[in-house]
């Protein structure tokens, strides 16, 4: 089998709360594919820099570092892990700290080189030695795998992404978590570097009024159906 190998490859972006991380394990899950959530990998990235004490709004500083740490990503569906130097990390990038200061890390040019790099790197993996996998993030139809045969733009409402993430993290403060998608969506949406965009070519899906079982039948639908062709 050749380097690029002949697996699929489903390319999932979105806001955050639209759904795009369920979607993309349940699909993943359902085709026995593999999965990757490149957020996280940003998370981790900026997990590292807060622990070190590096100034993530001063990207030079960022930059300066990016490549100490060790990202170590699992791509298993049934359960993705996250390392940072060898450390699971999976629970401590989900904090406020880090998603706070998450978007500042991903808009520094020297740090999206690198993990889209490394991205591209898990994806051609993946392709040669399975059936393929799904990749979500905010710039995978647009930067990481623009070639994707699958490529999926995933909304919700505000309100209803705020309600998702809201439950997600365990706090009644829907409104406060309403504020800060917007901040972030604000920011990750006009950065310089591989803003949050959709394609013309990326299927567009709205998921306020579905269930996640509806949604992921939709895009496993989409799928086998470019497959067929």
């Amino acid at each position: 089998m050749s380097a690029q190998g002949t697996g699929i490859v489903i390319a999932i972006d979105g806001p955050s709360g639209s759904g795009k991380s369920s979607t993309a394990k349940g699909v993943a899950k359902a085709r026995e594919l593999r999965y990757l959530d490149t957020g996280a990998m940003y998370r981790a990235l900026t997990w590292w820099m807060l622990h070190h004490g590096v100034d993530v709004g001063d990207p030079a500083a960022v930059a300066a570092q990016v490549e100490r740490p060790v990202i170590t990503m699992g791509t298993d569906p049934n359960a993705p892990t996250v390392e940072v130097d060898g450390r699971d990390v999976a629970a401590d990038i989900r904090g406020k700290d880090v998603t706070t200061s998450v978007s500042a890390v991903s808009a520094v040019p020297e740090a999206r080189e690198l993990l889209v790099r490394t991205q591209r790197e898990v994806i051609a993996a993946a392709r040669a030695e399975s059936a393929g996998i799904v990749v979500e993030g905010r710039d995978i139809t647009t930067v990481v795998a623009p070639d994707a045969p699958v490529k999926l733009f995933i909304t919700a409402s505000a309100e209803a992404r705020a309600q998702r993430r809201s439950k997600e993290v365990r706090t009644g403060d829907v409104a406060a978590t309403q504020a800060d998608l917007a901040r972030r969506d604000k920011l990750d949406s006009s950065r310089v570097h591989s803003p949050l965009t959709r394609t013309e070519d990326a299927t567009e899906l709205d998921t306020t009024g579905l269930t996640l079982d509806e949604v992921v039948a939709l895009v496993v639908k989409l799928a086998d159906e470019v497959a067929a062709e």
